[in-house]
């Protein structure tokens, strides 16, 4: 087994940290119940929801979640009921046993984690707070899922509307955007025949944007770039960059353009290494101040 090999070092960390923090005992903390079924409880004590929800941000096939949320029904921790927002969808509450249920193991699950770096010095517990931080970052980037959407989709509506409250916050202040025209701007030029969008998801959220459209002189154009701050620093913005690009080529452009602000840096720093040009204006955009293109053959 190689000691450098990232598949092998992953490998050999999940053996070690399962035993450790109890996911192999058939009763998770003493609690009675195995992991999932604690982690489920969790979830939902964190944040109730639809099942709909507790599915996506728990990767669960529905058969499975239901064998689970009756389990913890018939003990009463939770209770299910109609979602008041759409009654065709069931919602997941925990119940006052639930909540005292959940307390505890919330209080059993520190105090483990407290057994394990307890034997550490302040400089080990830095470093592997650190380096779990690290890892935490890059196992879930590596699972983010790109997926092309109808910009009028729920999922790219949240991630439009995260993207021009962070932008319109940076380069002019809360209100720089009518974010309901913006939309249905997007809603005609980011959608195909000459358009799409692309959002990334994780456990169901959206975490990056963005999108291409046709201009008039046969080329392309990124807009709606958008990475969520807790996920800067992961590559997530240059593998939408280039999904981006792939959907531009397969809509038979060959160069492709966006432009930006001078406040956004890190959209600049990355556009540069991705391979774009400094160019003109090549629009009327009032909010731009840097333009770029690139050659896709």
């Amino acid at each position: 087994m190689s000691v450098s090999d990232p598949v092998d070092v992953l490998r050999r960390f999940n053996r070690g940290y399962t035993q450790r923090v109890g996911a192999l005992e058939e009763s998770f903390l003493g609690l009675g119940m195995p992991l999932g079924t604690a982690r489920l409880l969790y979830e939902i004590g964190v944040e109730p929801g639809t099942t709909r929800s507790l599915r996506a941000r728990l990767g669960l096939d529905s058969g499975y979640l239901s064998r689970l949320l009756r389990r913890l029904e018939d003990d009463g921790l939770v209770a299910l009921g109609p979602d008041p927002v759409d009654r065709r969808r069931r919602r997941v509450a925990l119940t006052a046993a639930g909540r005292r249920t959940w307390d505890e193991l919330e209080r059993r699950s520190a105090e483990r984690a407290h057994r394990l770096v307890d034997p550490l010095t302040e400089r080990q517990r830095a470093r592997l707070s650190a380096a779990l931080a690290e890892a935490d970052l890059l196992v879930r980037a590596a699972t983010v899922e790109l997926e092309t959407v109808a910009p009028t989709a729920p999922l790219a509506r949240r991630a439009v509307a995260a993207y021009l409250t962070e932008v319109g916050t940076r380069i002019g202040g809360a209100g720089t955007f009518d974010v309901e025209a913006e939309l249905a701007a997007d809603a005609g030029r980011l959608a195909p025949p000459h358009g799409a969008f692309v959002v990334a998801t994780s456990a169901g959220a959206p975490v990056a944007c963005g999108g291409v459209q046709a201009l008039a002189d046969g080329g392309a154009e990124i807009k709606r770039m958008w990475v969520d701050d807790a996920w800067r620093g992961a590559g997530l913005g240059s593998r939408l960059l280039r999904r981006l690009e792939e959907l531009a080529r397969e809509l038979g452009h060959a160069v492709v353009h966006l432009d930006t602000n001078a406040a956004l840096t890190e959209a600049i720093a990355m556009y540069e290494r991705a391979g774009y040009r400094q160019v003109e204006r090549y629009n009327d955009n009032p909010h731009a101040t840097h333009f770029f293109a690139k050659d896709l053959t």
